[in-house]
């Protein structure tokens, strides 16, 4: 590290990270919320349509994170010029994302639209296909509304005010059950579409929380939105900004893809293992999941204060926000591992009054303890590389780490060998340990080229 951290430094970071973590948490929070009430409503009508729920967002959620990933690396390129004090600007990046994001919705809405035609040959029994096929049509035309929420919650959040994005999040949880609810059973006149509907309710709430940000911004009296509004006079597509946007974050955009598929491909290596495996991996990834939301959010208030200090080119403040996101990085993760530890059976209990899935769950989360750390740190490690604008080399450390190695050694663990379940998650502890060993090295080497300018020493 380039200097010691004073404990007033750490104080100040940690106060600065704090208020930008917590409304970040509960907007994560907000969004994965959205698929366990679509799922909790399609489970009341019947376990048909809660099949066809669970295939339809299995499909397009991967492309979503694909979508909002590469949209996401708005925030870093708006926190430099913040850094810079160059405010005036972010406009015209904002402008670009949000023209970059229009592309990306209308081929989303395309390609999910299209996939329903692809069940069969993924396997998918006749049965559950008509259902899950609406479902995606349904939701396809959101997919344009996500893309430009992800530009305009980049664009709030790398001004250092996430708070609005966390109000309307909170507005789009509570809306979508009383929506879920009349598409599901057809009230006021629509027709009765079952677990379908949930489909049509994320679409409008998706477009709902598009329009609130939207009209928000453009009426807030913050002043940092009015030295930065971008409403006015928009700019026609700029190809060399557009492509600057896509070359940052495409490969963000195909590292959560490639994490994301490796945890949903996790279930359909065990599958052969019968239902009590499944079900055990299932509730053992749920707790994780949720508390995979904390390390999350706090390295996407990482990428935004190093970001800022990158841009600046503040180097020795940029080392003191590392050092202080990952001290707590290392606490939250023993936390957590303390938890689970604790807890273990009563988080089980949450999901399951089945003996022998609990039994296995229990089990299953002593793994989930091994790869607290590595998996908050490898996260963190990767926010920080993002606001220094380092996104491919990272993308191929992913690839290496979670298809060439975890997934091929999880498969091989659970086909071919007597570890059952547990395999996979050997194989997980494997892949994330070594993606935060390859992230950090990374890491050292990014320091170690920029402090080949000379740093400033002031903050």
């Amino acid at each position: 590290m380039l200097s010691n951290l004073s404990f007033s430094e750490f104080k100040q970071h940690s106060l600065r990270l704090g208020t930008l973590v917590l409304p970040i948490l509960i907007t994560q929070f907000c969004q994965a919320a959205l698929g366990v009430v679509d799922a909790i409503m399609a489970g009341g009508v019947s376990a048909l349509d809660l099949a066809a729920v669970s295939i339809g967002s299995g499909i397009w959620l991967p492309l979503f994170l694909l979508a909002t990933g590469t949209l996401i690396a708005t925030t870093p390129l708006i926190g430099e010029q913040i850094g810079q004090k160059t405010p005036q600007n972010v406009p015209h990046i904002t402008q670009q994302s949000l023209w970059a994001a229009v592309l990306i919705g209308l081929f989303g809405l395309v390609l999910v639209s299209m996939t329903p035609n692809v069940l069969g040959a993924m396997g998918v029994p006749e049965d559950i296909q008509p259902k899950a096929g609406q479902y995606l049509r349904f939701v396809a035309w959101g997919f344009p509304a996500i893309a430009c929420y992800a530009v305009l919650r980049s664009y709030c959040e790398a001004l250092g005010r996430p708070e609005p994005v966390t109000v309307i999040s909170l507005i789009g949880l509570f809306v979508n059950i009383p929506i879920n609810y009349i598409f599901i059973h057809g009230l006021f006149g629509f027709p009765e579409l079952g677990g379908a509907g949930c489909g049509l309710a994320t679409a409008c709430v998706l477009w709902i929380n598009v329009i609130l940000l939207s009209l928000y911004l453009l009426k807030s009296k913050h002043k940092t939105f009015e030295e930065t509004r971008f409403f006015y006079s928009f700019a026609k597509p700029d190809r060399q900004q557009i492509g600057k946007l896509l070359r940052l974050g495409v490969p963000i955009g195909v590292s959560i893809f490639f994490e994301a598929s490796l945890f949903s491909l996790a279930s359909i290596v065990i599958s052969p293992l019968g239902a009590i495996a499944v079900a055990s991996h299932q509730v053992a990834m749920a707790v994780t999941s949720q508390l995979f939301m904390i390390p999350m959010s706090v390295a996407m208030a990482l990428t935004i204060m190093v970001s800022n200090r990158y841009g600046e080119k503040n180097w020795l403040a940029l080392q003191q926000v590392q050092r202080t996101g990952l001290i707590w990085t290392v606490c939250i993760a023993l936390c957590s591992m303390l938890g689970i530890w604790l807890f273990r059976e009563n988080l089980a209990d949450l999901f399951t009054n089945n003996p022998a899935v609990k039994a296995q769950a229990m089990f299953l989360l002593l793994f989930a303890i091994a790869y607290q750390l590595v998996d908050g740190w490898q996260v963190n490690i990767a926010g920080i590389l993002r606001g220094m604008q380092d996104t491919q080399v990272p993308m191929w450390i992913t690839l290496f780490c979670y298809w060439l190695v975890a997934l091929p050694l999880g498969t091989y663990l659970v086909r071919f060998t007597d570890t059952g379940a547990q395999g996979f998650w050997i194989a997980l502890v494997t892949g994330l340990t070594l993606s935060s060993v390859l992230l950090t090295l990374r890491l050292i080497y990014r320091q170690r080229q920029v402090l080949g300018i000379q740093p400033r020493v002031h903050q």
